[in-house]
């Protein structure tokens, strides 16, 4: 069901040190920051040859990452995201096996302007885990 690794996303504290330091130090491709409310953060994706990686920074108070930063102040990986043909068949296969599907269960539109789902980490070894439409 699952295809390609889409990314892997890193919650950071600083998100502008964090581009530079793929930039300059990994010599890497970085995109843009673009914030993305509906998720509550803003996003730069680093280019790489076989898949991205997505740092991640609160957009305002609410954020879900504000948590994670508070649990760890220095960053670190937030979530892996896969590849689906079909994310509403991904969703009712998933659910029917006992995973859980985070908020309302529908899909919103992620940082690629395609729908997206997000499963419990507790149902997939500790990781969370982003499914997006190709």
């Amino acid at each position: 069901m699952i295809g390609r690794l889409n990314h892997v996303a890193i919650a950071v504290p600083d998100l502008m040190a964090a581009s530079e330091q793929y930039r300059s130090a990994l010599g890497a491709k970085v995109g843009a920051p673009q914030d993305e409310p509906d998720h509550g953060v803003t996003v730069v994706f680093i280019e790489l040859p076989n898949t991205k990686i997505e740092l991640l920074y609160p957009l305002g108070d609410d954020s879900p990452i504000n948590g994670f930063l508070e649990k760890n102040p220095a960053g670190g990986i937030h979530h892996v995201c896969y590849e689906v043909e079909d994310i509403i068949a991904a969703r009712d296969h998933l659910k029917e096996t006992g995973a859980r599907v985070l908020g309302s269960g529908e899909p919103k539109i992620g940082a690629h302007g395609k729908p997206v789902l997000f499963l419990h980490p507790k149902d997939f070894n500790g990781c969370l885990v982003e499914l997006e439409q190709v």
